[in-house]
């Protein structure tokens, strides 16, 4: 396949002074996303909030297929989730500023893809939580098929091993501390993330230095249509894939169908990309989950 202008441009940069651990500086952005982080530097006061009914129909016969001639020893199945978040790999893939996030000041884009979202142990009030985070996208990956497997052994590290993860083994060690203590380092965690320098051992596991947060409220049954960023980290998107519903869909004749339908709110800083580009996004990802099967060919296949 030929290279994406994007790929190219990260080929030819040299590595530049004010670029970051996780991202490389954004020089080439114009003048209003260089200003805009000092005139509005907050992240949470820049959301954009966005909420989307994708049609399911395809993306069910696409899993029916799948797991068919599926022989998984722990009874794991592919699942809507792993569809939508490989559908969402994507589009980054082909959508580079949704990748991008701005911290210290500065326009960034991401050296990687990244999604994390919470385990839950058990389905009960007072059940352990742990965070998942999952690097994809590399070239010659299949998307479904990698987040399968990496989603299928977290999981299961989680309910049958009862590991933890790292951001909640080192929140559990810091919250020991007396307030006084606490309150120094979280500046200097603060201090660390403006100026790109966290150490590596901490940003690996927290949720907020990942491309996208994902909260996968189908799963127990529940509905919203916003939740909010953060400006602490370099998180700048955060998904919500409400439940599976039947919803009717008119067509032009003024006729309908009933189908099954999923509400995905999306919560974006709106300094990273303008509206057109949200919205193309959007709508890229819903030509991939009208023809899924593309999810079983690597990463890089374009799509029409």
């Amino acid at each position: 396949m030929s290279k994406t202008k994007q790929d190219t441009t990260n080929e030819k940069r040299k590595k530049h002074r004010k670029d970051r651990k996780d991202g490389r500086w954004v020089k080439e952005a114009d003048a209003m996303h260089h200003f805009m982080p000092y005139l509005i530097p907050n992240r949470a006061d820049n959301e954009a909030s966005l909420c989307e009914t994708f049609d399911m129909t395809e993306a069910l016969k696409y899993l029916e297929e799948k797991n068919k001639d599926l022989h998984e020893e722990h009874g794991y199945h592919y699942t809507l989730f792993h569809l939508i978040t490989a559908a969402l790999a994507k589009v980054i893939y082909f959508r580079p500023k949704l990748n991008y996030f701005i911290q210290g000041h500065r326009l960034y884009e991401r050296n990687e893809i990244s999604f994390a979202f919470v385990i839950k142990k058990m389905l009960s009030d007072n059940a352990e939580e742990a965070l998942c985070i999952l690097r994809v996208g590399k070239k010659g990956t299949v998307p479904i098929d990698e987040l399968y497997t990496k989603i299928r052994d977290r999981v299961f590290s989680v309910r049958r091993k009862n590991e933890i993860d790292g951001s909640t083994d080192i929140m559990t060690k810091l919250v020991k501390l007396p307030r006084f203590l606490l309150k120094f380092v979280t500046r200097i965690l603060n201090f660390w993330d403006y100026h790109g320098i966290t150490p590596r051992s901490l940003s690996k596991d927290d949720p907020y230095y990942t491309s996208v947060f994902i909260s996968n409220l189908g799963s127990i049954k529940m509905k919203a249509d916003y939740h909010h960023l953060t400006n602490y980290g370099t998180n700048s998107f955060f998904l919500i894939i409400n439940e599976m519903k039947k919803t009717p869909v008119f067509n032009q004749d003024g006729t309908y169908e009933m189908k099954n339908t999923i509400d995905m709110a999306f919560t974006i800083d709106e300094r990273i990309a303008d509206g057109i580009y949200f919205g193309n996004s959007i709508k890229m990802m819903k030509k991939i989950l009208s023809n899924p099967w593309i999810l079983d060919m690597p990463i890089e296949t374009p799509i029409e």
